[in-house]
């Protein structure tokens, strides 16, 4: 399996850890500046064709989970271009295939039929400097997270809700978390790429564009995405042009 390529390397772990958890959270954090809808993403003939309409009120309801209550999404705060929906999707992935368009904001799990599940998504600015192939090599429900301490020193704030964890300091898994919901860990062989798809506690950043950081997704989202998707699934990532990853050079 091939690195991730990227515009500029991280090197080392803890500076790459950085560079993806510092976009879980908003870089603003006044809700009501990041609350204005973004703009249509072009759509290709395959999404636009034979879609399935969705019934958002019930899909975006309140979860009861693991213990805590995952709020309501308002589907108004977003456009509707990043709400969850069946279409028509030709591709030669195979059926639970995750593909990722970070330059449309768009993720979508390939099924049987010539068909994808498409969610909208949150990037970090960094996610448009890469692309390449992955595994789902492992998944957690209301995953703990670990802000990594250049985050915490420009962000002190923070500091309130850390605890000592297990692996450091850190806040417990729950609806407050930046991870949300679900987190899914991408893997490439026997590496961690220090990437993720996971939930989000500010849904109203689904379509936009933050500082360096993962894939974050409408908790609901992630959690329909989470129950698809299998361990070890292939996670192929688009570069910004849209054009398709290049064939893996290495196990």
């Amino acid at each position: 399996m091939f690195l991730l390529s990227r515009r500029k390397m991280i090197a080392g772990a803890s500076a790459s850890s950085a560079a993806c958890l510092a976009g879980c959270v908003n870089t603003n954090p006044n809700p009501a500046a990041n609350a204005a809808i973004p703009p249509q993403p072009s759509a290709s003939r395959a999404d636009a064709a034979d879609t399935v309409q969705a019934n958002y009120s019930a899909i975006y309801a309140e979860l009861n989970d693991g213990g805590f209550t995952v709020p309501a999404f308002n589907a108004g705060q977003v456009n509707s271009a990043f709400l969850r929906a069946n279409i028509a999707y030709a591709t030669k992935e195979s059926p639970g295939t995750i593909v990722v368009d970070p330059g449309n904001h768009l993720l979508y799990h390939v099924e049987d039929g010539g068909r994808a599940t498409r969610y909208g998504v949150g990037v970090g600015r960094e996610g448009f400097g890469w692309s390449g192939e992955a595994r789902i090599k492992s998944k957690q429900e209301w995953p703990d997270w670990y802000p990594p301490k250049e985050m915490l020193d420009r962000r002190p704030d923070l500091m309130k809700e850390m605890v000592e964890l297990q692996s450091g300091i850190g806040m417990h898994g729950s609806p407050a978390n930046p991870l949300g919901a679900r987190a899914m860990y991408l893997w490439q062989g026997n590496q961690d790429t220090l990437y993720r798809i996971h939930g989000t506690n500010e849904p109203w950043t689904i379509g936009q564009s933050f500082s360096s950081g993962c894939i974050r997704m409408i908790n609901q989202d992630v959690m329909d995405l989470y129950q698809k998707t299998a361990l070890g699934a292939r996670v192929v990532v688009l570069s910004y042009s849209g054009a398709q990853a290049a064939s893996p050079t290495h196990a």
